[in-house]
């Protein structure tokens, strides 16, 4: 057996101790860069200079020294390898983290990955977002569709589409909407609206069976005449309801034949029928009183028309008013925090509302008046307007109540001409002359314009059906009459949806509800 210490045993235990010593060095070597490619990027060895004017996600594990001015040397930064690139190509860049730095490598694909999807995104959404809406896409009808309504509604000029902050307006709320030509809305949008809305109104209209209506003449701003119908109607679960059916330029002679036409035709085109109209109102014009008698028309006056006549009639010619008139035209130049409010003669109640804020201001009136050098015959009789005042305002609220659509009103009209009668317009001890003079007139005008028999009989009905009033205001002679009348057109309604009267044949035939009540009612007043 060989010495141990003979020389080719020496160096092969020296060969084997340096053999060693070369494993435990490359291990530990293997380790570090293992615990370095593991920490990514931060965990650094030394400090190397990014790419010059580079976004890529790779270029954060790789640099350059910074004796390397050209950047012609890409160095690792997780184990300084000298990765060979040509022309800023970045594959061999992520080949060498895939290999090496595995870690390394899937986090900068992820991120690359995720920054270009992003950008991908947002770029499309940007191009998306200043694309104009398709004429055809529900989101432009939508928007056409409300302005239309906004034209219609609010009676705006069309010309407003073409406005410049209009227009601003509409880019600031959708920049993708481009707004279609003030000829579109003239010519097609407002048509076809009108024509939706007409069709909606005509369904409503086939189940009509009586109504009432309501005209009258108006001028626009440009003294542009027209003639208004509103139609008046209960339906099957005896909800009142108003429809406009038109509000027609009315170019031709105001005179009461065209008036009459002009009624008819209307009527004809939304195929109404003119003996199921049971009463027109209109106000106390000459020209319209002559069309309903042309047309042999039911006809009720407006009551808030002819209390402000009564009104105007009760004060005029009356030489104690022309103070008044005095004391409103010098103070028509004064401005005050509470501002006066002026006569108007087409507004209701307006006399009253003058001298009502004239007493109120009174004071400050009265100081006004030692200032003014320009006007010295200025006067204010405030008794004159108090008596005025006394005799008008429980009127004012008369106006108000009698002038509504949302609600039936003519069968207040009798208990309406009894209180007056009776308490509101009923002269009083404290009363003045002039106040008991003003309420007389008015009382006598309005007594008088609805005395005649027609006109009379019109109101008895209508208290008579309101289960409020019933009989309460009417004379015990005509009650029997009332009756009777009430009756026979009751059957007459019946009539039309069956025959014979039976309440059987009501029910099998599907008739409405308030054709079933005018049944079991006019069988009521049978045995009452």
């Amino acid at each position: 057996m060989p010495s141990p210490y003979h020389p080719a045993n020496q160096s092969c235990c020296s060969w084997t101790g340096h053999a060693n010593q070369l494993i435990n060095i490359t291990c530990s070597t293997c380790s570090l860069i293992s615990e370095m490619a593991s920490a990514g990027p931060e965990a650094e060895l030394g400090d190397l200079i990014p790419k010059k004017n580079s976004t890529s996600v790779i270029c954060e594990y790789f640099g350059f020294e910074a004796a390397d001015v050209h950047q012609k040397h890409v160095l690792c930064k997780t184990c300084r390898a000298n990765v060979a690139t040509s022309g800023g190509n970045t594959t061999n860049l992520y080949r060498h983290l895939k290999h090496h730095h595995r870690h390394s490598g899937e986090k900068s694909s992820g991120k690359d990955t995720q920054a270009h999807s992003s950008q991908q995104t947002t770029i499309t959404a940007s191009f998306a977002s200043v694309t104009p809406y398709d004429k055809s896409s529900r989101r432009h009808r939508e928007i056409t569709t409300a302005i239309t309504q906004h034209i219609a509604k609010d009676m705006v000029s069309i010309n407003t589409v073409t406005k410049d902050g209009f227009k601003n307006l509409l880019c600031t709320l959708d920049r993708r909407y481009a707004i279609p030509s003030r000829t579109y809305f003239s010519q097609v949008a407002i048509p076809q609206l009108y024509a939706e809305c007409k069709e909606k109104v005509e369904t409503k209209l086939r189940n009509v069976e009586y109504y009432a209506t309501t005209t009258d003449m108006w001028s626009s701003r440009t003294t542009e005449p027209y003639l208004s119908l509103t139609l008046h109607f209960v339906n099957d679960n005896f909800e009142l309801k108003s429809r406009c059916l038109q509000t027609a330029y009315f170019p031709t002679d105001h005179t009461g034949e065209n008036i009459a036409l002009g009624l008819r035709e209307c009527l004809s085109s939304w195929g109404l029928k003119e003996e199921d109209q049971t009463c027109i109102t209109t106000d106390n014009a000459t020209n319209l009183i002559k069309a309903m008698e042309l047309n042999q028309w039911t006809r009720l006056q407006c009551f808030g028309h002819r209390l402000h006549l009564a009104i105007e009639n009760a004060v005029k010619d009356d030489t104690r008013l022309e103070k008044e008139d005095c004391t409103e035209k010098g103070t028509a130049r004064i401005t005050f925090t509470r501002a006066l409010t002026d006569k108007c003669p087409t507004r209701w109640g307006s006399r009253q509302n003058m001298i009502g804020r004239v007493l109120e201001q009174s004071k400050a009136l009265s100081q006004t008046r030692r200032c003014i050098t320009w006007s010295p015959h200025v006067h204010m009789d405030t008794d004159v307007l108090e008596s005025i005042n006394n005799a008008l305002a429980p009127l004012q609220e008369f106006t108000d109540a009698l002038s509504g659509e949302a609600y039936v009103s003519v069968s207040y009209l009798k208990p309406v001409l009894h209180l007056l009668r009776t308490s509101t317009l009923a002269e009083s001890d404290e009363d003045t002359n002039l106040t008991k003079e003003i309420q007389t007139r008015a009382l006598g005008y309005i007594e008088d314009k609805y005395s005649d028999p027609a006109t009379q009989e019109l109101l008895d009905i209508t208290s008579f059906l309101d289960p409020r009033f019933k009989t309460d205001y009417i004379s015990a002679e005509n009650v029997p009459d009332i009756k009777e009348r009430v009756k026979i057109e009751m059957e007459q309604v019946a009539r039309k949806v069956t025959c014979p009267l039976s309440l059987c044949n009501l029910v099998t035939q599907s008739a409405t509800s308030i054709q079933v009540i005018f049944f079991l009612h006019c069988h009521f007043l049978t045995f009452t």
